[in-house]
């Protein structure tokens, strides 16, 4: 079903729901930095600037996703960086460098899990449209 609506949507479709959803990640990292905190076992101050990276990340995605066409350098970019995402949900949860809570565990591959979903969806895209 997942390919069946990746298949269907336009790449600027998926582009820019990528950035809708990162933006309001970082809306509730930034916001919600302090109780989160507690739930997950992240550090307030890391969750808050995790959440602050995020904003310039959903606004290229929105000025990428409204170009027509979508330019394929910059979605390639895309699939790049949200790759090296997953790879640093990874490490963070491997290297040990915070302790969180099982539901920040939780968290963290949640998050991962759909970032990769997004650079999947955006590399059929470009298969799709090439």
């Amino acid at each position: 079903m997942a390919i069946a609506l990746a298949n269907a949507l336009p790449l600027r479709h998926v582009v820019l729901a990528d950035g809708i959803v990162s933006g309001a990640m970082g809306a509730l990292l930034i916001v919600g930095a302090g109780p989160l905190s507690g739930l997950l076992g992240f550090p307030a101050d890391f969750l808050f600037w995790v959440g602050v990276a995020l904003l310039p990340w959903m606004a290229a995605l929105v000025v990428l996703g409204r170009q027509e066409p979508v330019s394929r350098p910059g979605v390639e970019t895309v699939i790049a960086l949200n790759a090296l995402w997953v790879l640093g949900s990874i490490a963070l949860l491997a290297g040990g460098f915070f302790e969180p809570t099982a539901l920040g565990i939780a968290f963290v591959i949640a998050q991962g899990v759909a970032v990769a979903l997004f650079a999947e969806f955006q590399f059929m895209g470009l298969r799709r449209d090439a």
